[in-house]
């Protein structure tokens, strides 16, 4: 104990000791203070005010600079007080030590980085997005530009500090097989994309992030629903990635009632989507040149594992006009039902989501409802009824019972869009439908795309 009092002492000394070396410094410059026995400085020129005032600055600076100097020293001598207060404790060696404050705010902020070329619509995605978003400082909004349209980045610009905007420096053409020429506009994205997630992740340093294109307008609850869904994708080695987006949300295919349902998917949705910085040190040095989305699809990059996304989609898209020409959009995009029904799912139980508890329960749910013909479910009504399973053998059994329900009935490296297990699940004439492979499903058949 006497000897962390003379520490402390000694510390003391120290600052009392440093601060008359600084005066002595002071008195000493040219042109400082004059003496105290003469008004003038030693040229015999009177001091100018200005020279006074700056004088008194650097006084005020290093005089604040040695009071945070005595601080530390007080702060690090009452730290050894305590410990040699306390008694020592032997820590188990499976102990994590449990992440700081600074830590966990660092880990709370989600950037939202929108994906922007030519379109001065534009807006409309940023207008929702700074509507909805809950706080500035946890959703950074960063919007990264291809193209160099001049009309859209003067969109960009007219939200001021209230987004980042950071440009693509190469906007070259890139080369491609000669069967590939009309696809130039893919390389690009794929181009864009790589960069903009490369800045987010090395450059900004952020360790998760949702990412959104320029033509998707977004839910009232959008922020909630990745931020409560967030922790389960850390903490989860199952699932790579949370969707905002359901392939098979139109109007009258799901079941808006119940807008906090949330299921797990095979099938990488895209469209509003959280991913975290981990996956993107997996993914960077293999990016693909083109075709990026498809790319994610395949079981080389999902490596068995799924998506969360939910019965009511948090996005839609309104970009009828892009490198796809609509492909998809008037058939089943500009159709899908955009939530408008806060759900505060940070304040529910999503342990269900979890992959053996999600199995064990969804399972049971698809394979215990009764199977019937499609005929049967055509026929009446069956709003109030209990769920129905439909059931395929083969890819073509799947893509004919898909298009005669409306489903869309692509399929990539074997998978169906919002299947989990060669499952979808949708609602028909207000019932719920389990469109199904047998229960002894060994897993996806690469060559049915």
């Amino acid at each position: 104990m006497l000897k962390k009092s003379s520490l402390a002492l000694g510390g003391a000394a120290l600052f009392l000791a440093w601060n008359g070396l600084l005066l002595l410094f002071l008195w000493s410059r040219p042109g400082a203070l004059p003496a105290p026995q003469s008004p003038q400085s030693p040229d015999g020129s009177r001091l100018l005010p200005a020279q006074l005032l700056q004088l008194a600055q650097d006084a005020e600076a290093e005089l604040r600079l040695q009071r945070e100097l005595l601080l530390q020293i007080q702060k690090f001598s009452r730290s050894q007080r305590q410990k040699t207060s306390k008694p020592p404790q032997i820590l188990p060696t499976t102990t994590t030590t449990p992440p700081s404050q600074e830590e966990e705010e660092e880990l709370s902020v989600i950037p939202v980085l929108v994906l922007a070329c030519d379109r001065s619509s534009v807006r409309r995605c940023l207008d929702k997005l700074l509507r909805y978003r809950p706080s500035a400082r946890r959703f950074p909004v960063i919007v990264s530009q291809d193209c160099g349209h001049a009309e859209t980045a003067k969109v960009i610009a007219s939200y001021g500090a209230a987004v980042a905007h950071i440009r693509q420096p190469d906007l070259s053409d890139i080369p491609v097989p000669p069967e590939h020429r009309k696809f130039q506009g893919y390389y690009k994205i794929s181009r864009h994309y790589r960069w903009a997630l490369g800045q987010v992740f090395r450059t900004f340093r952020y360790r998760a992030a949702i990412v959104v294109e320029d033509d998707l307008e977004v839910a009232p609850d959008f922020f909630e629903y990745f931020q409560a869904v967030l922790p389960l994708l850390r903490k989860d080695p199952s699932l790579w990635c949370i969707s905002a987006w359901n392939d098979n949300g139109k109007e009258a295919m799901v079941d808006a009632g119940r807008a906090e349902l949330l299921y797990r998917t095979d099938f990488f949705p895209g469209l509003g989507w959280l991913l975290l910085a981990e996956l993107w040190d997996e993914l960077e040095p293999k990016w693909p040149p083109a075709f990026w989305d498809d790319w994610m699809r395949q079981p080389e990059q999902r490596r068995g594992r799924s998506c969360v996304r939910p019965e009511v989609s948090r996005t839609m898209t309104f970009g009828r006009k892009g490198v796809s020409h609509g492909q998809f959009f008037d058939q089943y995009l500009k159709f899908i039902k955009l939530n408008d029904r806060f759900v505060p799912f940070t304040q529910l139980d999503l342990s269900y989501l979890k992959k053996e508890e999600y199995e064990r329960f969804f399972l049971q749910q698809v394979y215990s409802a009764p199977e019937i013909k499609i005929e049967e479910l055509q026929k009446d009504s069956g709003r109030d009824l209990g769920a129905v399973r439909l059931q395929y053998r083969g890819r073509d059994s799947f893509k004919a019972l898909a298009k005669a329900l409306g489903l869309m009935d692509d399929l990539k490296s074997g998978v169906p869009r919002a299947g989990y297990r060669g499952i979808v699940s949708f609602v028909c004439r207000g019932r719920r439908v389990f469109l199904a492979p047998p229960s002894d499903w060994t897993g996806y058949d690469p060559s049915w795309s």
